[in-house]
Protein backbone atom coordinates (compact mmCIF):
# COMPACT_ATOMS: atom_id res chain seq x y z
CA UNK A 1 0.00 0.00 0.00
CA UNK A 2 1.77 3.52 -1.14
CA UNK A 3 0.88 5.98 1.52
CA UNK A 4 1.47 9.62 1.16
CA UNK A 5 2.81 11.74 4.14
CA UNK A 6 -0.21 12.49 5.86
CA UNK A 7 -1.21 9.12 5.83
CA UNK A 8 -3.65 8.74 3.19
CA UNK A 9 -3.26 6.43 0.07
CA UNK A 10 -1.12 7.97 -2.76
CA UNK A 11 -3.41 8.95 -6.61
CA UNK A 12 -0.72 7.67 -9.13
CA UNK A 13 -1.44 8.92 -12.18
CA UNK A 14 -2.04 6.18 -15.09
CA UNK A 15 -1.16 7.36 -18.73
CA UNK A 16 -1.98 5.67 -22.04
CA UNK A 17 0.67 4.85 -24.64
CA UNK A 18 -0.69 7.95 -26.63
CA UNK A 19 0.52 10.11 -23.23
CA UNK A 20 -2.65 11.20 -21.67
CA UNK A 21 -4.01 10.61 -18.37
CA UNK A 22 -6.01 7.57 -18.96
CA UNK A 23 -6.81 7.09 -15.12
CA UNK A 24 -5.64 6.91 -11.52
CA UNK A 25 -4.47 4.14 -9.21
CA UNK A 26 -5.37 4.12 -5.33
CA UNK A 27 -3.81 1.09 -4.68
CA UNK A 28 -5.87 -1.47 -5.55
CA UNK A 29 -8.45 0.66 -6.89
CA UNK A 30 -8.19 1.76 -10.66
CA UNK A 31 -10.24 4.97 -11.69
CA UNK A 32 -11.61 6.55 -14.75
CA UNK A 33 -9.99 10.26 -15.22
CA UNK A 34 -13.28 11.75 -14.15
CA UNK A 35 -12.81 9.63 -10.83
CA UNK A 36 -15.16 6.71 -11.13
CA UNK A 37 -14.38 3.16 -10.18
CA UNK A 38 -13.50 1.38 -12.84
CA UNK A 39 -11.71 -2.11 -11.72
CA UNK A 40 -8.74 -2.84 -9.24
CA UNK A 41 -5.32 -4.71 -9.52
CA UNK A 42 -4.00 -7.59 -7.50
CA UNK A 43 -0.95 -7.91 -5.92
CA UNK A 44 -0.14 -10.29 -9.25
CA UNK A 45 -0.86 -7.01 -11.26
CA UNK A 46 -3.60 -8.61 -12.92
CA UNK A 47 -6.74 -6.31 -13.46
CA UNK A 48 -10.13 -7.17 -13.47
CA UNK A 49 -13.34 -4.68 -14.28
CA UNK A 50 -15.75 -3.69 -11.86
CA UNK A 51 -17.58 -6.22 -12.72
CA UNK A 52 -14.79 -8.66 -11.89
CA UNK A 53 -14.14 -10.12 -15.48
CA UNK A 54 -10.51 -10.12 -16.23
CA UNK A 55 -9.10 -7.28 -18.29
CA UNK A 56 -5.03 -7.62 -18.50
CA UNK A 57 -1.99 -6.70 -16.69
CA UNK A 58 -0.57 -3.54 -15.22
CA UNK A 59 3.10 -3.45 -17.03
CA UNK A 60 6.30 -1.67 -15.04
CA UNK A 61 4.78 1.59 -17.31
CA UNK A 62 1.91 1.79 -15.26
CA UNK A 63 -0.30 0.64 -18.09
CA UNK A 64 -2.86 -1.67 -18.13
CA UNK A 65 -2.17 -3.84 -21.24
CA UNK A 66 -4.22 -7.23 -23.12
CA UNK A 67 -3.20 -9.42 -25.62
CA UNK A 68 -5.16 -8.13 -28.89
CA UNK A 69 -7.65 -11.15 -29.58
CA UNK A 70 -7.44 -12.34 -26.16
CA UNK A 71 -10.87 -14.37 -25.57
CA UNK A 72 -12.21 -13.76 -21.81
CA UNK A 73 -10.49 -17.11 -20.76
CA UNK A 74 -10.43 -16.65 -16.86
CA UNK A 75 -13.11 -16.93 -15.05
CA UNK A 76 -14.38 -13.94 -13.26
CA UNK A 77 -13.53 -12.52 -9.39
CA UNK A 78 -16.03 -11.69 -7.16
CA UNK A 79 -15.14 -7.50 -7.00
CA UNK A 80 -14.51 -5.55 -4.08
CA UNK A 81 -16.68 -3.64 -2.05
CA UNK A 82 -16.86 -0.22 -4.10
CA UNK A 83 -15.24 2.45 -2.84
CA UNK A 84 -15.68 6.20 -2.66
CA UNK A 85 -15.26 8.45 -5.76
CA UNK A 86 -12.03 9.57 -6.28
CA UNK A 87 -11.30 13.61 -6.57
CA UNK A 88 -8.72 13.45 -9.38
CA UNK A 89 -6.01 16.03 -8.91
CA UNK A 90 -6.04 19.37 -10.80
CA UNK A 91 -2.99 18.49 -12.10
CA UNK A 92 -0.24 15.50 -13.31
CA UNK A 93 2.99 15.33 -13.90
CA UNK A 94 3.63 14.75 -17.20
CA UNK A 95 3.75 11.13 -18.84
CA UNK A 96 7.01 9.30 -18.75
CA UNK A 97 8.57 8.13 -21.69
CA UNK A 98 7.06 4.43 -22.22
CA UNK A 99 8.36 1.57 -23.76
CA UNK A 100 7.30 0.43 -27.34
CA UNK A 101 4.43 -2.21 -27.55
CA UNK A 102 4.28 -5.02 -29.79
CA UNK A 103 1.72 -6.01 -32.55
CA UNK A 104 -0.07 -8.49 -30.48
CA UNK A 105 -0.64 -6.21 -27.06
CA UNK A 106 -3.13 -3.39 -26.41
CA UNK A 107 -3.12 -0.36 -24.64
CA UNK A 108 -6.52 -0.99 -22.54
CA UNK A 109 -7.08 2.17 -21.74
CA UNK A 110 -6.24 3.92 -24.59
CA UNK A 111 -8.06 1.45 -27.30
CA UNK A 112 -10.57 -0.13 -25.71
CA UNK A 113 -11.51 2.09 -22.39
CA UNK A 114 -15.03 0.17 -22.76
CA UNK A 115 -13.71 -3.03 -21.29
CA UNK A 116 -13.27 -0.94 -17.84
CA UNK A 117 -17.30 0.61 -17.45
CA UNK A 118 -18.24 2.10 -14.48
CA UNK A 119 -20.77 0.97 -11.95
CA UNK A 120 -23.61 3.08 -12.90
CA UNK A 121 -22.67 2.98 -16.62
CA UNK A 122 -25.51 0.25 -17.16
CA UNK A 123 -27.98 1.54 -14.48
CA UNK A 124 -31.45 1.30 -15.81
CA UNK A 125 -33.76 4.38 -15.13
CA UNK A 126 -37.33 3.33 -15.75
CA UNK A 127 -38.74 6.92 -15.14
Amino acid sequence: MVKSEAGRQRIIPLYTSSGRTGGFLVYPYIYNHVGDWIGWVTHERKVYSVYGRYIGWMNHDLRILRRRGEDNQHPPVPPPHAPPRLIPPATVPLPPLMSELKYETIDVLDEMPELMPTLDEFAYDDG
